[in-house]
């Protein structure tokens, strides 16, 4: 399977941020990224990873506790 490659201001776009942020994940070295040159390009399946690695999954069954309380 061929990735597509991303600029930073489409990864931005992507992930709903400023540039700001991709850059960050890059210098921190957070994100796999490709160096072309003097160009950065992130793959794509690379910031769908992260955001399936840093989605917070909501909670189905409710404590004991509450129940009680109410």
């Amino acid at each position: 399977m061929r990735d597509r490659y991303l600029s930073v201001d489409q990864d931005a776009e992507m992930l709903g941020t400023t540039a700001r942020f991709p850059r960050r994940l890059i210098a921190e070295r957070r994100i796999t990224f490709v160096k072309v040159g003097r160009h950065v390009r992130i793959p794509e399946s690379t910031v769908d990873a992260f955001i399936q690695a840093h989605t917070v999954k909501p909670i189905t069954t409710r404590s004991t506790h509450l129940k009680a309380v109410a």
